[in-house]
């Protein structure tokens, strides 16, 4: 959703790259949905490249049990024709960002692509405007462990690395996306929509609200990256404030954590916005727009 989102949005953004990671599903399978959304949406000017294919320090751990073995299940996409760009997608975040005066950078899964990169060539601190990023929670806690949402779990050294690289960042929490819920009326819109594009949401979106729906015993899924395009498009739909976040490395029931400072009960420097109310329903009125265009 996030991914067809940007890439119906031409006039405000310019996608210089799709870049794949290990992380709801292993990556070979992350690099083909990446090449199909692209293929789907039409944009076959748009690279995808092949990242990084485990976490920096942990093992992978993947979320077939949410999102179906493939990783997009629901969706009923054709195999892509598309072929994945030349190179790593570490080194084309490097490129991309050293090759331009501003860039920003959304991640939508762990962020291993990103902290690697950020290792490799720690210049591009200053290439790069804004990471906008779905993952963490406060109030909300964690979808994967009681204190940890899943694509900070996965890698919380690379999230590490992040929030302390001086990058402004904006996060868009668990907090946030429970209250953009995925009900029966809202899947219905896309579906109506009468597009390959709109059944497709339609479809990976209904599978994958099955088992949230379940977990949580809500009128419908939260939905989670796309609040990420969304704030790029309009981030008059959310509210937050700049506080302190330090990500738990250390082994035990809290790696993964994302320790924010609401209140301010610490010395920490502020180093994100993170959100915590959205506009629920402009936000889907303005995914809807958006699908439709494809």
């Amino acid at each position: 959703m996030a991914i067809l989102t940007a890439l119906a949005s031409p006039d405000e953004l310019e996608v210089l790259a799709v870049t794949a990671v290990a992380g709801n599903v292993p990556l070979d399978l992350t690099v083909i949905n990446a090449l199909a959304l692209v293929e789907l949406a039409g944009r076959h000017d748009v690279p995808v490249y092949r990242g990084s294919v485990r976490p920096m320090v942990n093992q992978l751990v993947t979320a077939e049990y949410v999102h179906g073995p493939t990783g997009l299940d629901g969706a009923d996409l054709p195999p892509p024709e598309m072929e994945e760009a030349p190179g790593h997608a570490v080194d084309a975040i490097v490129d991309l960002a050293m090759s331009r005066d501003q860039v920003t950078v959304c991640t939508l899964g762990p962020l291993t692509n990103l902290g690697l990169a950020l290792v490799r060539e720690p210049g591009i601190v200053d290439h790069i405007e804004q990471a906008v990023m779905m993952g963490g929670g406060f109030f909300a806690g964690g979808n994967t462990t009681p204190a940890a949402e899943f694509n900070i779990y996965v890698d919380p050294h690379a999230a590490h690395v992040v929030f302390t690289s001086g990058i402004p960042i904006v996060m868009m929490p668990l907090d946030v996306t429970h209250q953009a819920l995925t009900t029966s009326e809202r899947l219905g819109r896309f579906g109506a929509l009468g597009t390959a594009a709109g059944r497709a949401v339609e479809g990976m979106l209904g599978f994958y609200d099955r088992w949230d729906i379940e977990k949580y015993g809500m009128e419908g899924g939260p939905l989670h990256d796309p609040t990420v395009i969304a704030y790029l498009l309009r981030p008059e739909l959310f509210t937050g404030r700049e506080v302190f976040v330090e990500i738990e490395t250390a082994p035990g029931p809290t790696q993964g954590m994302t320790l924010v400072d609401w209140w301010g009960v610490t010395d920490g420097t502020p180093n994100a916005l993170v959100m915590n109310e959205i506009d629920s329903d402009g936000f889907y009125d303005l995914l809807v727009e958006r699908i439709g265009r494809l």
